[in-house]
């Protein structure tokens, strides 16, 4: 267990979720060094709003926003967007990301970090079914008002029952352990 579950769990008794995201990851410095800072998070989490100022911190050679930026902006949200959402079991990683640059950002950008209720009961049915899913999210980064869409994000999020997920490990490590000898 990294020193940040254990931080966010002695913390929920206290805190609600939705709280605890938003100050736990605005001020991680691995986070803070992406320049991006999570503004909202709705109360069911279903919602997860990070803004992206432009500043001298993340500029590029032309002035807009360095995509490195945008990328490492929303990196680490929807896996413990979704994390927190399920609970505690399941596992939940990111398996792949990529990012489309639609047009070179020079204001203030926000990424919609957005799931439904019907997403939520997809990912759980699949995972029931199966032991184990892949769930892909489109992130747009857009401006405030969502009228110009800079660049889009693909995450493609491991999502496990926590059980299916050991059993499987302890299957592999079997299997290494047999070929190794």
């Amino acid at each position: 267990m990294s020193i940040y579950q254990k931080v966010y769990e002695s913390l929920e008794r206290f805190f609600p979720s939705h709280k605890l995201l938003k100050w736990g990851l605005n001020l991680s410095p691995i986070y803070r060094r992406s320049t991006g800072r999570i503004s909202h998070v709705s109360e069911d989490l279903h919602n997860v709003i990070v803004r992206i100022p432009v500043s001298w911190r993340n500029r590029n050679y032309v002035g807009s926003i360095f995509g490195g930026s945008l990328f490492a902006a929303t990196d680490p949200v929807a896996m413990m967007q979704i994390l927190q959402i399920l609970g505690k079991n399941y596992v939940v990683w990111d398996r792949s990301s990529n990012i489309r640059f639609k047009r070179p950002a020079y204001q203030n950008v926000y990424a919609y970090f957005e799931l439904t209720k019907e997403d939520i009961k997809q990912i759980r049915e699949a995972v029931s079914e199966n032991g184990e899913t892949d769930w892909t999210m489109k992130v747009p980064i857009t401006d405030k008002d969502r009228s110009v869409l800079f660049t889009e994000v693909e995450k493609v999020i491991y999502i496990a029952d926590k059980t299916f997920y050991k059993q499987k490990r302890k299957a592999r490590e079997a299997e290494k352990s047999k070929t190794s000898d």
